[in-house]
């Protein structure tokens, strides 16, 4: 085991600490500890595993890889710096999570959501839903390059059109993702698609052009999954029931198209690059005073008090930011789709992301996440086994770090030079680094997009990431390309010598 010299501070001259460097078995201690912890959680409480006990089990795990790192000579001070710094990068999707609570009642209110489900219900049927949902989330994200506003709004809607139309949320909520992520990933304006080729040394658009020739198949299949699942669904099922929706919708709410103009500014905000804090909180106000315009009946029952309308207004627009309210109308089934809970239904899931940012932050710290990385390294013989560590490594680094941002920067250092050794152009790892990195990012409940899109939905993220087929194959597709040397870009014999 290697060791290093860590001398204390000044007025400590003649002491010096030793700290030993983990091995590849004291490294994974932590993480099996915390796999065996999540599973036994899910077996017990099911898919209420974010109430608490994920939380919980993340902790007791950092509390594993705390003990290892302080046998190891590392100080509390170090490993608390690993947690702070873990934290402040997740800081900003906290932020983002509170103004999405809050944006999702305003526009729940304001009737904008309502609208959207009555005029889908109309245009969509159940057997090319999935399709054109998925479609619509692509489109959305790919002009706003932000798969978490384009979840947290136009995904919202879909997932009630969905539901109204009698699908389960699961497979609903996979479509909605697949496409979101799709367009994400393919976006110039998306941070993860100009991080990629910036860890890989590349330029942007040369990535985008790249990541066509596996982002096209994968998506590809998943639309004709989806379409095929369409065919399975009886349409006069759901036929029936639209006519009560729509008609209990529209005694709820003031139904007109002007309510389109609230997403459709956040959109245009957000393709100008607007950062997504002013964004959603100008499309929370908007919704708060379209809400004061259009839906002013609804501000007596919501705050529940006796007093004057300002007084009833003023406490209903409050508690639809930041707390649960519920439409109440005739039909059970809206009842279900108008419902929100504010900013204090992303409690549970910040509380996860804290925890994650915990256990993530002390491994980075210890030197463990580095360890287990480099052990995947070693496996790597050919270019289609380069590829799969690469892949396998970013996928780790989302289950252990917790953030897809950090699945994208470590692996791309770490594999940066790899590639250049073997004369693979840079395209071939950003690419990788996305297929991998940016999309298999929500399939785990405790990564920071896991936990906010399955709050925002509210579907957990075990029920909908089978359904997420976009996610699931785009990791294989780029290992598939990759061992069958398909579309491999390499260096030339002139490009290695001007390169070099």
């Amino acid at each position: 085991m290697e060791t290093e010299e860590n001398p204390e501070p000044s007025n400590s001259p003649k002491t010096i600490s030793i700290i030993r460097k983990p091995g590849l078995g004291l490294s994974l201690i932590p993480l099996v500890f915390l796999i065996i912890l999540l599973g036994t959680n899910v077996y017990f409480f099911g898919d209420d595993t974010l109430a608490g006990s994920n939380q919980i089990a993340l902790l007791l795990a950092a509390a594993v890889a705390g003990i290892i790192a302080f046998k190891l000579g590392y100080k509390w001070e170090t490993l608390e710096s690993g947690v702070v710094k873990s934290i402040s990068s997740a800081m900003s999707a906290i932020l983002i999570l509170f103004m999405i609570g809050a944006l999702s009642g305003a526009w729940l209110i304001s009737g904008v959501v309502p609208a959207m489900i009555y005029y889908g219900l109309q245009i969509l049927n159940p057997t090319i839903f999935l399709v054109a949902a998925c479609i619509v989330a692509a489109i959305v994200s790919m002009a706003t390059g932000s798969s978490w506003s384009t979840i947290a709004t136009v995904g919202v809607a879909l997932l009630g059109i969905g539901k109204a139309l009698g699908l389960e949320e699961g497979i609903i909520a996979g479509a909605i993702i697949s496409g979101a992520y799709f367009g994400d990933k393919m976006s110039p304006l998306s941070d993860t698609t100009n991080l990629a080729p910036a860890m890989a040394g590349t330029d942007l658009f040369t990535h985008i052009r790249y990541m066509a020739y596996t982002t096209g198949p994968s998506i590809g299949i998943a639309l004709v999954i989806y379409l095929i699942w369409g065919f399975t669904i009886d349409p006069q099922a759901a036929s029936e029931e639209i006519p009560a929706i729509l008609s209990a919708i529209d005694g709820a709410f003031n139904i007109n198209p002007f309510l389109f103009l609230v997403p459709v500014t956040v959109i245009f905000m957000i393709v100008k690059k607007v950062p997504a804090l002013p964004a959603l909180l100008s499309g929370t106000l908007m919704g708060v005073l379209f809400a004061v315009i259009f839906q002013p009946h609804l501000f007596a029952d919501i705050s529940s008090i006796d007093g004057s309308p300002f007084q009833q207004g003023y406490v209903a627009l409050m508690r639809s930011m930041y707390t649960s309210i519920n439409i109440v109308t005739e039909n059970e089934m809206v009842n279900n789709l108008l419902s929100t809970s504010g900013m204090a239904g992303m409690l549970n899931t910040i509380w996860l992301i804290l925890t994650a940012m915990v256990f993530g932050g002390i491994m980075e710290a210890a030197g463990m996440l580095q360890r287990i990385a480099s052990a995947i390294i070693n496996l790597a013989h050919s270019t289609g086994s380069l590829i799969a560590s690469t892949a396998a490594t970013c996928v780790f680094f989302n289950v252990t770090a917790s953030d897809q941002y950090l699945a994208i920067v470590v692996p791309g250092r770490m594999f940066r030079t790899a590639y250049r050794d073997r004369g693979l152009k840079p395209e071939v790892l950003s690419r990788t680094l996305e297929d991998s990195g940016t999309v298999t990012s929500v399939l785990v409940p405790w990564n920071t997009c896991g936990a906010t899109q399955a709050t925002v939905l509210g579907v957990s993220t075990f029920i909908y990431a089978p359904y997420a087929f976009f996610n699931i194959i785009s990791p294989f597709m780029t290992i598939v390309f990759g061992y069958f040397n398909i579309g491999i870009r390499r260096y030339s014999k002139t490009e290695d010598k001007i390169a070099a």
